[in-house]
């Protein structure tokens, strides 16, 4: 199981309520949402996100709210896996439970850079930074995890 794409980065603390506004909660389309997704802090996202993207982060990324209109805004956008030192760990929860690959890599987070472009095997846990020709190790995910983001959540998981 792999990732390949253009990088797009932000900062310490970005919370659920810049990932998705308060105020288009009233939603659970995940096409909606995505239409909505990183406004508040990103007016561009929307535009120059592409199908298969990455998206990193430095520190307690998804930190706020419990709800799962977060993660499931940045995989309905196109991005293909969240890369962070750390993650709010509702969050970090809430993306497996939606199948949202998601990568606490302190080293990675740090280096690399919006725009760069980036391959991760999430497998064997190595992000490569292909413009900067890096190599970073995560956390592999174990068994459970895959099968969970293969099926794309963890309900779909279930009902296999």
């Amino acid at each position: 199981m792999k990732a390949f794409g253009k990088v797009h980065k932000y900062g310490d603390n970005v919370d659920t309520d810049v990932i998705i506004p308060a105020r288009y909660l009233n939603s659970a389309d995940p096409k909606e949402l995505a239409q909505h997704c990183m406004e508040d802090i990103d007016k561009d996202f929307v535009n120059n996100v592409k199908e298969g993207d990455i998206m990193v982060a430095v520190q307690n990324f998804g930190c706020g709210s419990s709800r799962e209109h977060a993660p499931l805004s940045i995989k309905a956008s196109g991005i293909s896996c969240v890369i962070a030192s750390t993650f709010a760990r509702i969050f970090y929860r809430n993306a497996i439970n939606i199948g949202l690959p998601i990568l606490e890599c302190a080293e990675a987070a740090e280096n690399i850079d919006s725009g760069d472009e980036v391959e991760v095997d999430f497998d064997t846990g190595v992000i490569t930074n292909k413009t900067k020709n890096q190599t970073y190790k995560a956390q592999p995910f174990p068994d459970f995890m895959k099968d969970i983001i293969n099926a794309g959540g963890l309900l779909k998981s279930l009902k296999k």
